[in-house]
This record gives structure tokens, sequence and C-alpha cells, in this order.
């Protein structure tokens, strides 16, 4: 029994835990110098005055589905539009492509998947309960910072959750965003922004990272619970 609890598990975990390690290497194998790419992007993006703010949200949205790490155009919006506006452009932004990313994984790869597990009724009930709590499983994981939100959009669209759910959940990476563009308004220079000059803000840096840290712990145990209540529920149900 604790054999069938841990391959039902691993199954649905597998695409939620993804290593930080395999999204670094991703966003590396595209950054011949995708840093410089980007804070030109930004310097041209600050010229354009008022329609700045579309350019910027429509590089981001492409950038998100090209599997690109939006770190320095998250701090470079603290420099170009300021905390506020910053905020605003980079989670609509965030949001949009992450929304995109997902459907792609949806409608490319859930119909395959759901032809794989069509025989398999235990992973099918954890993909279902999973789906039922999709809303608190994308709000965790959103809060945290382990794992990747590059990873993460491709691989929610591959399980049961809605896409009202996964919406929704995307206010988790509200907390993040705003730290980020706060500590690149600090920099007011956009040279600045990913150099060891760049100004930061430790305190509220670990604030971050210890409400990640929980979130991060709360989503796994949470996972593993309502996959081991899907597979409880399966085995009882069956003669």
């Amino acid at each position: 029994m604790k054999r069938i609890y841990w391959v039902g598990i691993s199954a649905v975990t597998y695409v939620l835990v993804t290593t930080p390690a395999l999204a670094e290497s991703v966003g590396g194998s595209a950054g011949f110098n995708l840093q410089q790419l980007f804070l030109n992007a930004l310097t041209w993006i600050e010229g354009l005055g008022v329609v700045g703010g579309i350019a910027f949200i429509a590089i981001y949205i492409a950038a998100t589905i090209a599997f690109l790490p939006g770190s320095i155009l998250t701090l470079g919006a603290g420099v170009v539009f300021g905390v506020l506006l910053g905020s605003v452009y980079v989670f609509i932004g965030a949001t949009l492509g992450a929304i995109a990313a997902f459907l792609v994984g949806r409608y490319l790869a859930r119909g395959w998947i759901s032809k794989k597990i069509e025989g398999n009724q235990k992973f099918a009930a954890i993909d279902k309960a999973v789906a039922r709590e999709g809303l608190k499983i994308v709000l965790l994981t959103r809060l945290s910072p382990i794992f990747p939100f590059n990873l993460l959009n491709y691989a929610f669209g591959i399980t049961g959750v809605s896409l009202k759910d996964y919406a929704l959940g995307s206010i988790g990476m509200i907390p993040g965003t705003v730290m980020y563009v706060y500590i690149g308004s600090l920099a007011g220079d956009l040279a600045r922004i990913g150099t060891e000059n760049q100004p930061t803000n430790p305190t509220l840096q670990w604030s971050i990272r210890i409400l990640g840290l929980i979130a991060t712990v709360a989503v796994t145990l949470y996972v593993t619970r309502i996959a081991r209540q899907a597979l409880d529920e399966k085995v009882a149900d069956e003669p």
C-alpha cells in the first residue's frame, strides 16, 4: 500500500515540484547576452512615453511564453515606471504570459496526457483531486520562489486545474513582484540593474524568502495529503 501511495503522489508532484536548477539551465541556454538584450529593450521603452507600459507588457508576455527569465524586466520596471506602475505592468504581463503558456500546455499536451492516464484510474483520481483544489495549490506555488515560474506555467496546463483557478492563483505573485520592482527602483539607473552595484533591501528580501519557505512547505504537504486522500478513496471504491 505504501508503494501505491508514493507512485500516485510522485505522479502529481513531478509536474509541480521541479528543481530550480532545471529552470536555470533553460534560462542559461537562451542567455547568450539576454541581460543586455532586455536592458536595451527597457531603454527603448523608457523613451516611448505613455505607450511604454503597453510595449513593456507585450515584451513580458513574449518572454514568458518563450521560457526566458524575466527578472531583469521586473527589476527594470522599477527604474522605468516606479514601484506602483512597475508592479502593475509586471503583474499584468506575467499573468497574461502565464495564462498563454498554460493554454499552450493544455491544448498541445493535455489531450495526450489524458489518453495516457485513461487506463490508470489511480492517477486519474489524483489528477481530479488536484483539480478540485487547484486555486489553493496555484496560489501557494506562486508565493514560493522555489517553483520555477516558466516551468510551472506549462506544467499546470497538463494537470486538471481549471483556467479560472489558475488565473485567480496569480495573485500569489504580488508580494514577490512588488519586492523585485521596489529593489529595481533603488538602482535609479538601468545600467546598475543586475550588477554588483545594484542596491538591495535585505530585510524585505528575507521577509519574502520566509514567506516563500512557508508556502513551499505548505504546498508540498498539501499536495501530498490530497493525493493520499484521493488514493484512499479510490482503493475504498475498488472491490
